[in-house]
């Protein structure tokens, strides 16, 4: 099933929903795992704002997890999966505007990315355990000011930390094989990313189970499991983001996260 946060255009409320075709089937409930239908259906079109389909607790992305891009950036396999942490303030959802800093417009990059939302309390897992604990799956955005990132902090918390750096949307899809899905981002409709999460050094199950023996992975919280080559920073020559600029990340069954870009005001 897909699952949809929004803003119910009667009530003005933020409401979950479950997406068939192009109509929403209107659910009650504050959390995605504890959700009833409530018998109301409103068409797809009627939605003026939608809002993340998770309020996570936590943001956990992987650096390097994809073969190709660890080739692109020249660097070795890593031996376990890279983690960091993203600011729950930076998250943001489908066509809301990913906004360039005022103290870092000049090199803001995109990395598309399936994105895992976890669904019950979890600590020690094993692999074979993992997925009984995931609730479903969306596409992010981990957006990067990459001059923070390299240049002017020596650690990645800034540069991945700013308001609006971490879309995430449309909706949470519950039934996918993580496996071999295709992901894809564009700029302006130009195909900037194309890989499959065949791709991954490190795969869902593997994750899922090292951060669990890292920390508590808490109901709702965001595991963006790693982008595929064809990042800016690493084209010839290097594209970054620009106002005006529309953000696109693609995955298979899932549907397309959509961003423009502003800058700050």
């Amino acid at each position: 099933m897909k699952y949809l946060r929004f803003i119910h255009p009667d009530t003005r409320s933020p409401i979950y929903g479950i997406l068939e075709a192009d109509k929403i089937k209107i659910c009650r409930g504050e959390a995605l795992w504890r959700l009833s239908e409530t018998g109301d259906i409103i068409p797809l079109n009627s939605i003026d704002k939608y809002l993340p389909p998770v309020d996570p607790p936590d943001v956990i992305a992987l650096g390097m997890n994809y073969r190709a891009h660890a080739a692109e950036i020249k660097q070795p396999i890593p031996k376990e999966p890279l983690m960091l942490l993203k600011a729950t303030s930076s998250v943001v959802g489908h066509r809301d505007a990913i906004v360039l800093p005022k103290l870092a417009p000049s090199e803001v990059d995109y990395e598309g990315e399936l994105v895992i939302v976890i669904g019950g309390k979890t600590r020690n897992i094993t692999e074979n355990e993992a997925l009984d604990y995931v609730f479903g799956w969306t596409c992010g955005n981990d957006v990067t000011a990459r001059d923070c990132q390299f240049q002017k902090d020596g650690q990645w918390a800034r540069a991945k930390s700013f308001d609006t750096f971490c879309p995430l949307g449309p909706c949470i899809e519950t039934e996918l094989d993580p496996s071999n899905v295709k992901v894809q981002t564009r700029v302006n409709k130009r195909l900037l990313q194309d890989s499959s999460s065949s791709d991954m050094i490190f795969s869902v199950e593997t994750v899922v189970s090292y951060l669990s023996n890292c920390m508590t992975l808490q109901p709702g919280t965001v595991i963006m499991t790693g982008t595929p080559p064809g990042v800016g920073y690493r084209r010839e020559p290097q594209l970054y983001l620009r106002p005006g600029d529309l953000v696109e990340v693609t995955i298979d069954k899932i549907g397309t996260l959509e961003n423009r870009v502003s800058a700050e005001q």
